[in-house]
């Protein structure tokens, strides 16, 4: 079946496409660098797979630049952004409103945790909607899947956490993995902080063999999963322990952080499984975490595995043996040549032949945050200046997320969102007869009378929208234009031919032309606005309840 029909077909919507949508070239599977014409499909697609949703203007910018200096944007070094800020909670001795909170103690614990929290969320999608042409929010999700977390009530502990990962987030996996594992939020999470010589606790050392690193793989014996053994949990767990969290909900001091202490270290030697070479990890104090990390780095494994979890996020869940013989080994291959580092691997990936194949273009269901948030970009949605309204606003659209099944900051457990590894739905996991009707209501309001959010209309301005195009006036240009920016794979005759009978029913071209005109003639004119809005508001609703809209 073809792809890009799989929610069309799930949704019951299954549409002919045109001759020229049909693919009958073979399918690529090789990291060759793409040498194709470079289109504003082709941009596009990058930009939604890299980003949360490209504005008309960067994928015209990505157009113009080629797609090598796309990707330098991509991977550009810029600052961090701005710590999250107190917006609306003028109770709190210890921040003032406008100041930040990640390194104040609470003075209140209840009324501080509910403000830092919305802060902290609404500070995260701002982000996101600011992120410009940039890899790093996408690559921040990822790796918020890859080491996800949950239940932790102390927005100080998650923003040192979302911190550590937005700052690797092309940079060396193996570093990363050893931050991760002393990392106080996942301390807490995985009760590495009650990890000691006398009650050695295995939650973080079997996560970060069959998550974090390298994977179980087929389990071939009893307690022997191909990678590693029962034996390697329970060893690296000794290995692991000794250290533990501090400043969780602290009234008396603003510092979190992560501490090694000796007493509650095991000093002995630690026997891995022939799965590591048989191995035997000495004493190695407030180092020995990094021991553990290089040892189980040195498996070739690790980097196939990292590399899998790239794939599915960046191209399609479903690796095939010639998606594994052409593109997993070699992308595996490079991430090893560079000591671990994932921006080269990642690069090689996303300018191949085989990520600008036209069965890539389009066959994967956009999560609940490129669906939401990818919009709002794309529609040219501006957040206010004012921060009580910026922020109130932004926690507004947060809550929208929740119902829609993907919550930033909640994944469901440890293995992160479902659609990201569970056989053999992965992607269709985010529509079901709930989210489905979440999904509509939400572009439905969005098109038409939009949200009240504290105080902020959050619609798409059409009016404003439709001026950026490059030739709103003839009807066919416009909707086709539309279709180019929000469709991974533009329109269908067709469907032109259905959006304009929705645009102006019944109608020739130029009635559209003349009405638009005017209204370019006469803007005051409310009547005239009126009109036209109303027009393109039944537009832009009918274009984003097509299945295809709900494709990336």
């Amino acid at each position: 079946m073809d792809r890009r029909a799989t929610l069309s077909v799930l949704m019951g919507k299954a549409r002919q496409r045109q001759a020229s949508a049909t693919f009958t070239a073979p399918f690529r599977s090789s990291l060759q660098p793409y040498q194709g014409p470079w289109t504003a499909e082709l941009a596009g697609h990058l930009l939604r797979r890299t980003t949360f949703g490209p504005r008309p203007e960067q994928i015209q910018t990505a157009v113009t630049d080629g797609l090598e200096k796309t990707l330098q944007h991509l991977f550009a070094d810029s600052p961090l952004p701005n710590p999250p800020l107190n917006f609306n909670y003028a109770d709190d001795p210890n921040v003032p409103i406008g100041e930040t909170w990640i390194e104040a103690p609470f003075a209140n614990v209840q009324a501080g945790l509910n403000y830092r929290n919305q802060s902290l969320r609404a500070w995260t999608l701002e982000n996101i909607l600011e992120e410009r042409t940039s890899i790093r929010e996408k690559l921040t999700l990822f790796w918020h899947n890859h080491f996800a977390v949950n239940n932790i009530r102390d927005p100080k502990f998650l923003y040192r956490y979302i911190t550590l990962l937005r700052s690797n987030a092309w940079g060396n996996f193996r570093e990363l993995v050893k931050a991760i594992t002393i990392d106080p939020t996942m301390l807490r999470f995985l009760n590495g902080n009650q990890n000691t010589r006398q009650a050695p606790n295995e939650n973080y050392a079997r996560e970060l063999l069959e998550l974090f690193s390298i994977g179980k793989g087929p389990q071939v014996g009893s307690g022997d999963y191909t990678n590693y053994t029962e034996q390697d949990v329970k060893e690296i767990a000794r290995a692991l322990t000794g250290w533990i969290d501090s400043g969780y909900l602290r009234t008396n001091t603003g510092e979190i952080g992560s501490a090694y202490r000796l007493a509650r270290h095991d000093l002995g030697t630690k026997q891995l499984s022939h799965r590591f070479g048989n191995v035997v990890i000495n004493n190695e104090g407030d180092q020995e975490y990094k021991k553990v990390v290089d040892i189980i780095f040195q498996q070739d494994e690790v980097a196939r595995f990292i590399c899998r979890k790239l794939y599915r996020y960046f191209v399609y869940y479903k690796i095939s043996e010639e998606v594994e013989a052409g593109i997993i080994e070699p992308m595996a291959a490079i991430l090893r040549q560079n000591d671990y580092e994932i921006r080269p691997a990642l690069e090689a990936l996303l300018q191949s032949e085989h990520f600008f194949d036209m069965l890539n273009i389009g066959p994967m269901i956009k999560n609940p945050l490129d669906f939401t948030l990818g919009l709002l970009k794309q529609s040219n949605f501006v957040v206010p200046t004012i921060l009580a309204r910026r922020y109130g606003s932004l926690f507004g659209v947060f809550r929208l997320l929740i119902p829609q099944q993907m919550e930033y900051f909640f994944p469901p457990d440890v293995a992160g969102w479902k659609a990201y590894y569970q056989e053999p739905g992965f992607y269709r996991i985010w529509i079901n007869a709930t989210t489905l009707n979440t999904r509509m209501a939400f572009t439905n309001t969005f098109a038409g009378n939009g949200y009240a959010l504290s105080n902020v209309r959050v619609q798409i301005n059409v009016l404003e929208l439709i001026s950026t195009l490059a030739n709103p006036l003839d009807p066919n240009a416009l909707i086709r234009d539309l279709g180019t920016l929000y469709l991974p794979q533009g329109l269908t005759d067709e469907q032109v031919v259905f959006l304009k009978e929705v645009l102006i029913p019944g109608l020739p071209d130029f009635e559209w032309t003349i009405e638009y005109s005017d209204y370019l003639a006469n803007p005051a004119n409310n009547n005239l606005r009126a009109a036209v809005e109303t027009k393109l508001r039944s537009l832009f609703q009918a274009l984003l309840s097509m299945p295809e809209f709900y494709l990336s």
